[in-house]
């Protein structure tokens, strides 16, 4: 067994998409080979439902998936294929754009208004980038949750962890994707495949993992809830973690406990041609996508 240390924190950054959605991107857009195989992560997080009322408007993509979940709130999303729906506290969305989709996703706040979900794409293998489209809808209720003896509870979206598997399947990248809430002080040792690129994603509370300074992944409790360290020198809220290599992550809750995601997949290892909403292999690929759709020829139908 080997500890997959932290080699890098970040924050995520403001920014606007879509309608003039305020949101957070912890990576996306720059070096699409760091966390092959995903290409750009979002946390679109809000109380204010002026900062995300204009949604996302109608929108192509073609060569990736999109993967959205959904924490409070909901988001209304409809395409071009005539499909339509709605993602309320909870659900997940895996769209596989494919050949070529175009979607609208427009997000409601809950009854006070709050909005919480979180966006992801995974790049698609060139053998699959003209795939027909598809979804898997999944609600809340078919997610399911393992709850340890310590407290600690992990909803597995996708992959297998601790004996469950979770609900999507057939994704290209072979994709772990947890949910992970750790009670204030508890320290947890997580599995992770070796040959799988592992990224963390904190969004409440605060906590510590294994880095390179600490290679065994010794993590005391008395680190994190005495006085041998600062408060402050916790990841926390919308901190981006970026792991070696390794089969383990450890993992340290702070006094107020801790919960991220933790998204692992196996890399691609292919060319990446880029512009927006739509990836390819090559820019020849890149500017045919384009040029479809100015000609009107962007979405394929079966036969093709």
């Amino acid at each position: 067994m080997s500890i997959r240390p932290a080699v890098s924190t970040s924050s995520a950054t403001p920014t606007r998409e879509g309608a003039g959605v305020h949101l957070h991107r912890a990576f996306g857009f720059h070096e699409p080979q760091a966390y092959d195989p995903f290409l750009l992560f979002d946390d679109f997080r809000n109380d204010n439902p002026e900062a995300y009322a204009g949604g996302f408007p109608w929108h192509p993509h073609r060569g990736i998936e999109t993967i959205t979940y959904v924490l409070n709130g909901s988001v209304e999303h409809n395409d071009s294929l005539g499909n339509s729906g709605t993602l309320g506290a909870g659900d997940v969305q895996w769209m596989t754009a494919g050949s070529g989709i175009m979607h609208q996703e427009m997000p409601n706040g809950n009854t006070r208004g709050q909005m919480h979900g979180f966006q992801l794409w995974a790049n698609l293998p060139g053998s699959l980038k003209m795939t027909a489209p598809r979804y898997q809808d999944v609600e809340a209720k078919e997610i399911p949750e393992i709850i340890d003896d310590d407290g600690t509870s992990v909803r597995v979206i996708t992959g297998e962890f601790w004996g469950q598997r979770g609900p999507v399947d057939g994704i290209a990248a072979d994709p772990l994707y947890l949910d992970i809430s750790i009670p204030r002080g508890c320290r947890k040792v997580l599995k992770v495949d070796t040959y799988r690129n592992t990224f963390a994603y904190i969004f409440g509370g605060a906590g510590k993992f294994a880095d390179a300074s600490s290679p065994q992944g010794v993590l005391l409790e008395k680190e994190v809830m005495g006085q041998e360290v600062n408060i402050r020198d916790l990841s926390g809220n919308r901190t981006l973690v970026n792991f070696g290599t390794g089969d383990e992550v450890v993992v340290q809750a702070g006094p107020d406990g801790m919960r991220f995601l933790l998204i692992a997949g196996s890399p691609i290892k292919e060319p990446v041609a880029w512009h927006g909403p739509i990836v390819m292999n090559t820019r020849e690929e890149l500017h045919q996508a384009f040029a479809d759709l100015r000609n009107d020829q962007f979405i394929k139908t079966q036969d093709h």
